[in-house]
């Protein structure tokens, strides 16, 4: 059974007194549970519109999306919305932290959406999260008081605290220093690895693309699997050696376990 799947997606648009554009072109691409995909692209190639169809947050003009081989088209929109909450993860680069509220708050949010136990847990949830991203110590800190690297630490803790089984991220570390960058990378795949999440990373970034298993380059709306050594995937211990040494906070991730943090009814 498949995660995620697009069939000859494609997505059209009118703008007003122009020609219909087309964004998307036959989209195919099958996600199946702990999947580690890149998609490559220039600006302007249909990553952010494609981005939002793996996302579920638009419908194709032509083809299928499934979700768990159920078509979402037979979702309502409702539906949709309860299931993107509760299986799928957003990383952008720019990190949407609500500037009034604590590292605590922001990562606690998603669960205000929760139901009994969990909901009554959150605050507990969110803070094991967030020592699960090495940020125990900044639970009460205001977003402008963190780095650029902290600060994405907190959004990648919020967009994986209920757990998803999907996480999509749109470049990422676009928006950090190059070992920052690297070490946000190492985080989000070892979170991943460890929770058997399926991961699509959208990036223009070669050096990021290549950390996944798979790689595909989408130009002009059309979707195709990258067939380059450049972009042969990275053992672990490649990933592990990118990654600066002093910005490794998950040491003790097997100690703290993501089980712990989601408790046995999230």
């Amino acid at each position: 059974m498949s995660l995620l799947a697009l069939r000859e997606v494609t997505r059209t648009v009118i703008p007003q007194d122009q020609p219909a554009l087309t964004i998307l072109n036959g989209v195919d691409l099958v996600i199946e549970p702990g999947d580690h995909v890149s998609v490559v692209g220039r600006s302007g190639s249909g990553k952010s519109t494609l981005l939002n169809m793996l996302g579920l947050l638009d419908t194709p003009t032509s083809g299928e999306i499934t979700f768990d081989d159920r078509p979402v088209k037979q979702y309502s929109a409702a539906q949709r919305d309860r299931l993107r909450g509760a299986a799928i993860g957003f990383v952008f680069q720019q990190f949407n932290l609500l500037p009034g509220r604590t590292a605590l708050e922001n990562v606690t949010m998603p669960l205000l959406y929760s139901t009994g136990r969990t909901f009554w847990r959150r605050k507990r949830i969110a803070a094991d999260m967030l020592a699960l991203v090495g940020l125990e110590h900044r639970l009460n800190s205001l977003p402008d008081r963190l780095s650029g690297g902290e600060q994405q630490r907190v959004a990648i803790a919020r967009s994986l605290v209920r757990g998803p089984r999907l996480i999509l991220a749109d470049e990422p570390t676009g928006a950090l220093d190059l070992d920052t960058g690297q070490s946000v990378m190492e985080l989000i795949d070892d979170v991943a690895e460890r929770t058997g999440a399926a991961q699509v990373i959208i990036t223009h970034d070669p050096t990021i693309a290549r950390r996944a298993r798979r790689h595909f380059r989408l130009d002009r709306g059309v979707l195709t699997p990258v067939d380059d050594p450049a972009f042969e995937p990275l053992t672990r211990r490649d990933r592990k050696e990118m990654a600066p040494a002093a910005e490794d906070p998950l040491d003790d991730l097997a100690a703290l376990g993501l089980a712990d943090a989601h408790g046995s009814d999230a």
